[in-house]
């Protein structure tokens, strides 16, 4: 009897896919560099065997009660928010960030709060950090561990750590991190596809299961995407992610996926030597160092979800030293600037073809929605001209091709975002103050781009 060889196969480190030879780009994902060769014996799972079971008899919808579900908060503010008003009872949350940059300090504060105010009992399990560095940290985040049931585990195999789970009987369980996390009856290496996708869907059989919240710490590529297989966030009920750079003061976390609440929603937290601390009110925070008296700076208002958030487009504008002018966007949508850096060119004059424009929101914070295009030009515009925006006013609108406003949604709250900031005027669409009432602050509408301009000069 022949014996089979072991044959090796080329796998997406990004989505699964698998082939017989090695590829520079995956056909499947359209990603570059990502398959790594393994062996097929690797890839075969285990033999329809699940570590925890996950399943229900069938009921009628009206036999089905919710009234034992009640949100847990974690009394940090901005992070209950962002998961609809607290963590839900029995779901899996998937936090991913660069390294560094505060995922493992601010689920060790969670984990800490939920020990402490809401008297649970919860597992944080590490599978990077010994346990006397976990407790060095926790004591510079002054997590008090006396009397409270918060555990720490120091384990990389999947089995041991629900051998301490069934032990334990935790009400909340911490994964730092589920890359490092791995099934010893898959061959495969910590962290490739087959071992993150089965350790995932075990965690997510015992959450449901056992009704036991689980939070997962995920890496992150060189891309920014979270490590793993795209299959990783389809499990997962809440995808959490910190979106600034280590090297800035503040964090911004922000929700791309929530099964049990509103996705899009920020949370604004400032790094400090005690642990992360919350930003309660983020447009105060962005615009406390604003730029006065200085052509090129606006202020606009961007939703996050449903909070409103006020924000500093700042703009340089610089003859251009080379044959093509050069033209950056920070934090906002390089292609959406080009539109309208053409559009102030086209329709309102400025010879910006022969300028280098650099355009950056300050603070760091990404904005994508179109209702900041006014402000972008108007910015761009001020740049340009050397004049200065008022301070007392805020630009909110989308620009058209030609150069037209059109209405935005929100713009109730916008307006009550920045009353309360003390600004006295706002130039918004003409057909967005129809629907306004007793409004305190001064409304300017607009139909075109050169009337905003035109009445900043004037």
């Amino acid at each position: 009897m022949k014996k089979s060889k072991n044959k090796t196969l080329f796998v997406c480190q990004n989505c699964g896919y698998s082939t017989a030879k090695w590829l520079g780009k995956c056909p499947e994902c359209n990603q570059w560099n990502t398959l790594v060769e393994e062996s097929s014996r690797r890839l075969v799972e285990p033999a329809g065997r699940r570590l925890t079971q996950f399943s229900s008899s069938v009921v009628h919808l009206d036999e089905v009660s919710t009234a034992n579900i009640a949100r847990i908060t974690t009394s940090l503010v901005e992070f209950d928010r962002m998961l609809g008003g607290g963590i839900m009872p029995g779901s899996v949350v998937l936090l991913g960030g660069a390294p560094g940059i505060g995922k493992s300090t601010l689920m060790l504060q969670v984990a800490g709060n939920l020990a402490n105010g809401g008297n649970m009992s919860v597992l944080y399990v590490s599978g990077e950090e010994s346990l006397e560095q976990v407790k060095n940290r926790a004591d510079r985040l002054k997590i008090l561990s006396k009397g409270l049931r918060l555990y720490l585990l120091s384990e990389t195999n999947l089995e041991n750590i629900l051998d301490a789970v069934d032990k334990i009987k935790p009400q909340v369980l911490v994964i730092d991190s589920v890359q490092t996390t791995y099934r010893s009856d898959i061959s495969s290496a910590p962290g490739s596809v087959g071992q993150v996708r089965e350790c995932a869907s075990e965690f997510l059989n015992l959450a449901k299961g056992k009704n036991i919240t689980v939070f997962l710490l995920g890496h992150i590529t060189k891309e920014g995407d979270i490590a793993g297989p795209r299959v990783l966030e389809h499990i997962v009920d809440t995808v959490l992610y910190f979106e600034s750079e280590q090297h800035h003061v503040y964090r911004i976390l922000r929700s791309y996926k929530n099964r049990f609440g509103p996705t899009s929603e920020i949370g604004v937290f400032e790094m400090k030597q005690d642990g992360l601390h919350e930003v309660k009110n983020p447009s105060a925070f962005f615009l406390s160092e604003r730029t006065k008296n200085v052509p090129g700076s606006a202020i606009v208002t961007t939703m996050e979800g449903t909070r409103p958030i006020l924000l500093e487009i700042q703009t340089l504008v610089a003859k251009t030293n080379y044959g093509m002018a050069r033209r950056m966007a920070t934090g906002l949508d390089y292609n959406r600037v080009v539109v309208l850096i053409s559009v102030l060119e086209n329709r309102i004059g400025m010879a910006l073809e022969t300028c280098d424009v650099f355009v950056n929101v300050a603070g760091g914070i990404r904005v994508k929605e179109p209702a900041v295009d006014l402000g972008v030009c108007m910015s761009i515009a001020s740049a340009f001209g050397k004049f200065v925006c008022p301070q007392d006013t805020v630009f909110i609108g989308e620009v058209g091709l030609a150069g037209e406003i059109r209405g935005i949604s929100y713009v109730q709250e916008r307006i009550n975002e920045s009353e309360k900031l003390g600004f006295e005027k706002i130039v918004l669409p003409r057909t967005n103050i129809r629907n306004i009432s007793n409004s305190k602050i001064k409304l300017i509408g607009i139909e075109k781009l050169s009337e905003a301009i035109d009445g900043v000069k004037v």
